[in-house]
């Protein structure tokens, strides 16, 4: 199960630290997270050097410490109610930090989750844009994307969902007062956007996996530094969170094989 034999971790855990990085500095901010490493990324995060993130049970209440993935809801120690509405005033005002899953994503940032093929015909429908386009320009955003192929990170997207840095910039700051791409993280690295015209960069590679093998599997051209960190490894602590309390059954390794 190990992608680095000297360390035992898998990539899967690689994964779920990349996702708790996503977090880290926000302080008191909501946190939700789509995915099992990313939900295990806000939990571990919750846990260790983000504990004033607020997570909530997905439907409409804060739940107190992290529960394991899981959970039966009658487990789940309830901080507070959080109604519809509340949730949306939460968003609005830019306190909320979301990990969405990306069926397809471009260079600059641009995310479809609604349908593969043209508009008119497309040759696969999907879940539909949801909230992608309320979220990006309304508070801090990264995706997850479990299978990093050229079909998923892709030139162009066939349908924004999620609205990317280039079309940020055309509508102007008013309208995205609070957008910001903050990383993507796949199966094989993590990227971010800083660069001078805010299109992708190659950030950190999960060990195991050469640059050359992301180049190779993306379908557009990446920013690539001329010396690529890899992701870090999780501490010892982290490690028995994710196998002893956060995800004791291994989820995380269906999601991600090794």
């Amino acid at each position: 199960m190990s992608d680095t034999a000297d360390t035992g971790v898998t990539r899967a855990e690689y994964c779920a630290v990349a996702c708790a990085e996503v977090f880290r500095g926000d302080g008191e901010v909501m946190a939700s997270a789509f995915g099992t490493a990313p939900a295990l990324g806000a939990r571990l995060a919750r846990l260790t050097f983000a504990p004033d993130l607020v997570l909530t049970d997905g439907d409409a209440a804060l739940v107190d410490g992290a529960p394991p993935l899981g959970a039966r809801p009658s487990s789940l120690v309830l901080e507070s109610h959080m109604p519809y509405r509340r949730v949306f005033d939460v968003v609005w005002s830019g306190r909320r930090n979301l990990i969405m899953m990306a069926s397809q994503i471009d260079r600059t940032g641009n995310q479809n989750i609604s349908a593969i093929g043209p508009w008119a015909r497309p040759k696969a429908q999907l879940v539909g844009v949801r909230g992608a386009p309320g979220n990006t320009v309304n508070h801090s955003t990264s995706y997850w994307v479990p299978h990093h192929s050229p079909r998923s990170f892709v030139e162009q997207v066939d349908v924004v969902s999620g609205v990317g840095y280039a079309r940020a910039a055309a509508a102007g700051p008013s309208a995205t007062k609070f957008h910001e791409i903050r990383f993507v993280v796949s199966n094989l690295g993590v990227f971010d956007f800083a660069t001078p015209d805010k299109v992708m960069r190659l950030a950190s590679v999960h060990p195991g996996v050469t640059v050359e093998d992301v180049v190779g599997a993306t379908g557009f051209e990446l920013v690539v530094p001329d010396e690529v960190p890899e992701t870090r490894v999780p501490t010892p602590e982290e490690l028995d969170l994710l196998r002893t309390v956060l995800d004791p059954r291994s989820t995380r390794d269906r999601e991600v094989p090794a």
